[in-house]
């Protein structure tokens, strides 16, 4: 919600009026001095929009204030070119609402543009989750990067590598809304109060590693542009894409990082393919070279990759990961119900990468159970699941 600066006001005030944490309203407007408000500048106070609302018979600013369960003061900060003493019946004014409920609301068939939608609606009224374009896929759609948090403590989390995996963004969507409404609204997720973490933590999520390839295991292969005879004749010209997992252009990004990577290109297919095709060398593809130098870029203390399925969590490499990366996914074990596993016959993804590169703990977590793509009725179950240790990330 955008206000404006008057004379006398600061930061603290607004936290007050609206009953917003200050260190919110700080962070939602990085490019303000607490300090020095200049009247007439706009400010941003996350967790509310603004609503239109039209003066009826014997209206006052005091009983729309009281209808509204808000301070008189808060309705003369956004109505600033209003009289307050001559409302006229059918003028319009603007009324704070505090925002309560979850903007997101369906995972099914959760496209990049239906992402995208989310996301903008997400930070219009949150304006304290910075987002950022870290690359692009092979068709040029923007790979976008969310943080929320302010900590030096920093994690990283990813989904939808694979194409036919795609139900895992809306996980991660889903939580970042939650994160963000607790934090506005100072209720616990599972019993934690989230706000002492926002202060400790900074999560770097990019929910959609693999966008051309989800939008063609949705919607097919009209979704491939210049790539839709390619992607046809690779899939023996069948238009049913759901059990696609690879890239637009037949590359598996999760067997493209430079750890063992030779192993995998010896028994995979050995040119583009649906799923597993390790391309001809590490990071070719646009998509893992982006994750990759965004990781070279950070310094994160640990990362999760989000896939299906299995209920599982994969955490060792080699014998590279740290002891206390069994701290951690024992954490994830005990709140999710998930089986632990350190090695598996699998190499060259992104966690054995990280792990590989860094000697910090890494983490491929298989959410839910069946075949994939999971049917979107287990969307609640893998939730309520991953919830935990999504939460796991802030307080460990």
């Amino acid at each position: 919600m955008e206000i404006f600066v008057r004379q006398r006001d600061s930061l603290w005030f607004y936290s007050q009026l609206f009953n917003i944490p200050l260190i919110l309203i700080t962070t939602s407007n990085p490019h303000i001095n607490p300090n020095f408000l200049q009247i007439g500048q706009s400010v941003q106070i996350p967790g509310y929009r603004l609503k239109e609302y039209t003066i009826q018979h014997n209206d006052t600013l005091w009983s729309i204030a009281n209808a509204n369960s808000l301070p008189i003061n808060a309705l003369l900060l956004v109505n600033q070119m209003i009289d307050p003493l001559r409302l006229q019946i059918g003028q319009k004014i603007q009324i704070p609402e505090r925002v309560n409920d979850l903007i997101f609301s369906n995972p099914n068939h959760y496209t990049f543009e239906k992402m995208l939608e989310d996301i903008n609606e997400l930070i219009q009224i949150y304006p304290f989750i910075r987002t950022q374009t870290i690359g692009n896929s092979v068709m040029g759609k923007d790979l976008t990067e969310l943080q929320i948090g302010i900590g030096e403590k920093q994690v990283h989390l990813n989904a939808s590598f694979h194409a036919n995996e795609w139900i895992t963004t809306p996980v991660l969507i889903k939580f970042i809304n939650e994160y963000a409404l607790s934090l506005t609204n100072n209720y616990p997720i599972r019993g934690l109060f989230t706000l002492p973490y926002y202060s400790n933590t900074t999560l770097s999520i990019v929910p959609m590693v693999n966008p051309d390839g989800v939008n063609l295991s949705i919607n097919g292969a009209n979704t491939a542009g210049e790539f839709a005879e390619e992607v046809r004749l690779l899939n023996n010209y069948n238009e049913d894409f759901s059990n696609w997992k690879a890239n637009i252009r037949g590359v598996d990004l999760n067997n493209q990082y430079p750890a063992l990577w030779e192993i995998e290109a010896n028994r995979k297919p050995k040119e583009p393919q649906p799923r597993d095709f390790p391309g001809t060398q590490p990071l070719t593809e646009p998509e893992a070279i982006a994750i990759a130098q965004l990781t070279r870029e950070r310094d994160f203390q640990w990362v999760n990759a989000f896939h299906t399925q299995g209920k599982e969590i994969y955490w060792g490499f080699e014998g590279l990961e740290p002891d206390y990366s069994e701290n951690i996914v024992n954490e994830y074990a005990r709140v999710s119900g998930y089986l632990p596993v350190r090695y598996i016959d699998s190499y060259a993804g992104y966690k054995d990468w990280f792990i590989q590169t860094y000697q910090r703990p890494g983490f491929t977590i298989e959410l839910g159970s069946g075949v994939n793509p999971l049917p979107i009725e287990q969307f609640p179950v893998i939730y309520e699941e991953s919830l935990g240790i999504l939460l796991a990330n802030l307080y460990l």
